[in-house]
């Protein structure tokens, strides 16, 4: 079983290797997301990143922002990413990271967890549905530079 916990800045390089199974057809800028990394590990409440370590290696990684909604009434967790490194799928590593950061929404006084998934992540989909996430909308995006 993986040990979930919170992530620290020497788990850079093991998520950016993460992050490439993530978005295999995006090119990655390492000095931009080692400044992002680095942001949100500073930035206290607002941002939380948890890694799963099996065998002393990550295993997997997933990251939560949390923001004040007037839609949901208080405290909205969004999950920004969650992956499980391709070799050590189908153990339930996933399955705990979720459940460790629903847990700490739930700590955090998050009244809704939300988070979005690429129309062709259907595995994934279907992994949040059998969770009890349900799909109620479309998100839009609009790049700015």
């Amino acid at each position: 079983m993986a040990e979930i916990r919170a992530c620290i800045a020497s788990d850079f390089e093991p998520i950016f290797s993460l992050l490439q199974q993530l978005w295999p057809d995006k090119t990655l800028c390492r000095e931009r997301l080692q400044s992002v990394f680095d942001r949100a590990l500073k930035s206290g409440e607002v941002q939380r990143y948890l890694c799963a370590v099996e065998d002393g290696r990550i295993a997997g990684f997933c990251s939560m922002t949390l923001k004040n909604n007037l839609w949901v009434e208080g405290w909205l967790a969004h999950l920004d990413e969650l992956v499980v490194d391709h070799a050590a799928r189908g153990r339930g590593i996933g399955g705990d990271l979720l459940q460790a950061m629903i847990k700490l929404a739930e700590e955090c006084g998050c009244v809704r967890v939300e988070l979005d998934s690429a129309f062709h992540r259907k595995e994934a989909h279907a992994f949040y549905e059998r969770r009890g996430f349900e799909n109620r909308a479309y998100l839009f995006s609009r790049k700015l530079v």
